[in-house]
């Protein structure tokens, strides 16, 4: 396997060698797939919104600037989404009204209880959480995703942890 950094493929991606763009995907893709479906709670929509993301990295290449790839990448992710429900809001009323939908049953009951009380998160909330938790992204990169600080999405993230340990404790 290739042993050169995300952002070292980038860069050659963005110069034109696409062929890097199949490691770049190897590495990532399940976790831009497990964001978008913990997000959106639909596996279809999160199979689509994956490929859209990869064909977007494409698309964009020129406009990656060398800084952390996996910022850029989830930063294209979420924007997706967004995109995706601001345009079939007949279909979607919000983002907010996914998340009340029941979770599939999961063989471990803590697992399945902590992803009911992520569920009944609000979604910035939940997309904090999800970042920086279970993707392991960094506060400094979270606020590049997020538009914000480093400070501002430490508050944040320890904020969303406490409603999750809450509603996590009363569901059990």
């Amino acid at each position: 396997m290739n042993k050169k950094t995300d952002e070292l493929l980038m860069q050659e991606v963005a110069q034109g060698n696409l062929e890097m763009l199949r490691i770049l995907f190897d590495r990532h893709h399940l976790h831009v797939f497990n964001f978008l479906y913990k997000m959106s709670g639909d596996k279809m929509l999160s199979e689509d919104l994956t490929q859209d993301v990869f064909y977007k990295v494409i698309k964009y290449r020129s406009s990656y600037k060398n800084g952390r790839f996996l910022s850029w990448l989830f930063t294209i992710a979420r924007n997706s989404l967004k995109t995706h429900f601001t345009r079939n809001k007949e279909m979607h009323t919000d983002l907010e009204q996914l998340a009340d939908q029941t979770i599939e049953e999961k063989n471990d009951e803590a697992h399945s209880q902590l992803h009911l009380a992520l569920s009944k998160l609000e979604t910035s909330d939940r997309e904090v959480i999800i970042l920086n938790r279970f993707h392991e992204i960094r506060y400094q990169e979270l606020a590049e995703i997020m538009g914000s600080t480093t400070g501002a999405m430490k508050t944040k993230v320890s904020r969303a942890m406490k409603k999750l340990k809450n509603i996590y404790l009363e569901s059990i």
